[in-house]
């Protein structure tokens, strides 16, 4: 089992995040938003400490609605600034604001974020994280890298004597249908 599959379990904050969304694919727009959000807030920090501000953050960038954040402006990034509920990071606050403005630009030339995804399915991480830093801001090789394996598309997420990884295996996320092994 990996370390987080030693760990998460029973753990207030990990534990469910770890049975319940870690790993298991997602589609829904917002969802994904929120899932590459909270990896750009864990850059430099514990994943506990996002985890701890996540329902707080949730709520400061508007459930992470695209279209919300997308029209921040300047009064809303120093209200977000101001707020001791979340990672106040001026570079991943804009960052983040920034990235929701070019995932409405993926709806008119993919679908959307998920379909976006979708259609670069089967890259292996590097090309992943050169897709990315072309399509993002602020989304380096462990971002890309964890935001890929918590929604499905990397594996690694779970060791395979985990049990969540059975439940996840039975949902057949993109990784299982014979995308590169080297996506490590």
């Amino acid at each position: 089992m990996s370390s987080y599959c030693d760990s998460a379990p029973g753990h207030p904050l990990h534990g469910p995040y770890h049975d319940r969304e870690y790993g298991f694919p997602l589609t829904d727009e917002a969802g994904l938003f929120e899932r590459l959000c909270l990896e750009i807030f864990q850059a430099g920090l514990s994943w506990e400490i996002v985890l701890r501000k996540r329902p707080t953050t949730v709520a400061a960038f508007d459930g992470f609605d695209v279209d919300a954040v997308a029209a921040y402006g300047e009064a809303e990034t120093a209200r977000l600034l101001a707020d001791p509920g979340i990672i106040r990071n001026r570079r991943k606050v804009t960052a983040i604001i920034e990235n929701a403005r070019r995932v409405q630009a993926l709806r008119e030339s993919h679908g959307g974020l998920a379909a976006w995804v979708a259609a670069h399915h089967r890259r292996d991480k590097m090309e992943w994280v050169k897709l990315f830093r072309q399509t993002f801001v602020f989304t380096g090789g462990e971002i890309v890298g964890e935001f890929l394996m918590s929604i499905g598309y990397l594996p690694g997420a779970h060791g395979e004597d985990c049990p969540t990884f059975a439940r996840i295996a039975a949902l057949a996320p993109p990784w299982m249908d014979g995308a590169p092994s080297s996506q490590k």
